[in-house]
């Protein structure tokens, strides 16, 4: 019996390098799929952010495809979430 879809873990992994736009969707999962894009990113190093609703949003991005202006505040405040974790970590290491 499957779970119904709200109760399955979902994720979104976005891209975002120097030079680029916005960031993009390069993969997205539910269930067993999502759970071992979350897995490989731990082992990875990555930082995993878990919002419900930001994936929500994002996973109605078509895959290889930028984020549209309307959630750019939202993944603004994400990659400075990201940005201030790196520079603790970096830190903690000296």
């Amino acid at each position: 019996m499957n779970a119904p879809a709200d109760t399955l873990q979902t994720a979104v992994a976005l891209r975002y390098g120097d030079g680029d736009a916005a960031p993009v969707v390069v993969a997205e999962g539910r269930g067993p799929l999502a759970e071992e894009m979350i897995r490989r990113a731990h082992a990875a190093g990555v930082f995993v952010h878990e919002s419900r609703e930001l994936v929500s949003l994002l996973m109605q991005v078509d895959l290889d495809a930028r984020i549209p202006p309307t959630l750019y505040l939202a993944i603004a405040e994400l990659l400075a979430w990201v940005y201030r974790v790196e520079q603790h970590e970096a830190a903690a290491s000296r």
